[in-house]
């Protein structure tokens, strides 16, 4: 295994992002991005805005550097011109046409740089006739039809948070187009723009389920289906506790593990019956609500019954697995998620806790040779206005 220079903290070592300040999505891409080793400029506004967060507690800004600019001030564009014109990558999430008016969108970007790859994340996308509204990730998603998927059948869909839209339709797929977009710019020259819009990531992530749609093998209905909490060997259960355990046997042999540990081999049968899966339910269910998760667990343990204990956030990070992996990590004194994946030669890290509003400012400026940042600007308040995810405006 190759040893990592001490300089590398990942695979994107020595790649340089501006991230224009918002919320939601475009923020956790370029956190991911930073995670990975990417230099990433966080440019927040004099005044604050974003969440209503105690900055020092939003991990999303972690690994990166903040620095304060004012758009709508004359001097304001230029500014970031200067860093895009020293970057690689460019990320926004403002509504279409917003960076246009504020003098930052693609094409001042790409006249001072052409290798510019400029990332733009929004929900509706940059086009279509929903484009200009307001939206938050719930919104986004229902007119996927994946928001319709979730949930108990006669019972309104399920809100999954906002990782099914923002995150993974939103932020995952802007990273994978600006990293693949990248890879085309170091071999061509010739940086690109870069649409990524909840709508389409998150119908991108149903493809499965529109190929079993099409083939016959999924109803159009929640609740009825192998993956959707229809099946009673793929769903989850209420244990004597209050607590719950997720059962995932879909496999022959792992169900007949399942069955014969649970105790229910008379109803084993249930499995290949449509007609009988409500009896083969209602059996599991009787049966799980005779003993705690904490005797569940201990029964299943060491298993391929594909069984596990639906955990809270907080018990999370203490699971004997994720505390061996490192799956979380302590920095700072908050309890966060590691990054990931994770790279044989360029391990990555938390470097560096939450950037602080123009914090890093000085740093910058002599790093990216970008003098002008040093001007004078505006204060930041102690507390930032409230703000909830969705797409930006300005």
């Amino acid at each position: 295994m190759a040893v990592p220079d001490k300089g590398v903290h990942g695979p994107l070592t020595g790649v340089r992002v501006v991230e224009l300040a918002g919320i939601g999505p475009g923020p956790f891409a370029a956190m991911l991005l930073a995670d990975l080793g990417a230099d990433v400029v966080r440019v927040d506004r004099p005044g604050g805005g974003g969440l209503a967060i105690d900055p020092a507690y939003d991990i999303t800004n972690r690994n990166k550097r903040s620095v304060l600019v004012d758009l709508k001030a004359p001097e304001g564009p230029a500014r970031v011109l200067d860093l895009v014109a020293r970057a690689d990558v460019l990320i926004e999430g403002y509504r279409p046409g917003v960076a246009e008016r504020l003098g930052v969108g693609p094409e001042p970007c790409h006249a001072r740089n052409p290798r510019l790859v400029y990332g733009r994340m929004t929900g509706w996308g940059q086009d279509g006739p929903l484009a200009r509204r307001a939206g938050h990730d719930i919104a986004y998603i229902a007119l996927t039809g994946t928001l319709g998927m979730i949930g108990a059948p006669g019972e309104p869909p399920t809100v999954p948070a906002n990782l099914l839209g923002d995150y993974a339709g939103g932020s995952l797929y802007l990273a994978v187009g600006v990293l693949a977009a990248l890879h085309h710019a170091r071999a061509t020259g010739a940086g690109q723009v870069v649409d990524a819009a909840i709508v389409d990531g998150t119908s991108h992530l149903s493809s499965m389920i529109r190929g079993m749609l099409a083939a016959g093998s999924w109803q159009d209905r929640r609740g009825a289906n192998l993956l959707d909490g229809g099946c009673p060997f793929y769903g989850t259960y209420e244990t004597a506790d209050g607590e719950f355990m997720a059962v995932g046997a879909l496999e022959q042999q792992f169900y007949d593990e399942f069955i014969a540990l649970i105790g229910l081999a008379e109803v084993a049968p249930a499995r290949k019956d449509l007609a009988r899966w409500g009896e083969l339910r209602e059996a599991v269910a009787a049966r799980f609500r005779t003993r705690t998760r904490a005797e569940w667990t201990a029964l299943f343990e060491g298993s391929d019954a594909c069984v596990a204990p639906v955990l809270s956030l907080g018990e999370a990070p203490h699971h004997p697995h994720l505390a061996a992996r490192g799956t979380f990590t302590d920095h700072g004194g908050i309890t966060q998620p590691a990054p990931a994946p994770r790279f044989s030669a360029t391990p990555t890290s938390v470097r560096s806790g939450p950037a602080r509003p123009g914090a890093d400012t000085a740093a910058v400026a002599h790093d990216w040779d970008v003098p002008d940042l040093l001007a004078p600007h505006a204060p930041v308040p102690a507390a930032p206005a409230p703000h909830h995810p969705g797409q930006e405006g300005a």
